[in-house]
């Protein structure tokens, strides 16, 4: 009997492969995303110091006020318009995009394109 992997663990084993090809840097740091059950993370980090720059959740007060749901495309979209506009604020202007392994569709392409219009450069 074949068995079947994880989907957890085919998503880690993508993400390592795409974070072997870039990393963030200061002048143009990693926006880097993760998605579970219930909520969505995106963050801005620079690689070469390990920080985290900017960061926004669904998780937040401010943000989850706003929201209905945390586990849909609205709230991605939502998402990605709010730490474009703190990365703004903190002059950061363009990032590499870390979908995390998740595949570039629904909830993770939202928030990408919210992001985009919202003034970040990727």
């Amino acid at each position: 009997m074949i068995s079947k992997k994880c989907k957890s663990e085919i998503r880690r084993k993508k993400h390592y492969r795409i974070r072997n090809r870039f990393s963030g840097t200061p002048q143009r740091p990693r926006l880097a995303v993760f998605r579970s059950n219930s909520h969505m993370y995106a963050q801005i980090i620079d690689d070469t110091v390990g920080k985290t720059l900017v960061s926004a959740s669904t998780v937040q007060k401010e943000v989850k006020s706003e929201l209905e749901k945390t586990n849909d495309v609205a709230a991605a979209a939502y998402l990605g318009t709010i730490i474009a506009k703190r990365a703004l604020e903190n002059g950061i202007k363009q990032v590499v995009f870390d979908r995390g392994g998740f595949i570039y569709q629904g909830k993770i392409q939202a928030l990408a394109e919210a992001a985009r219009e919202a003034g970040l450069e990727f």
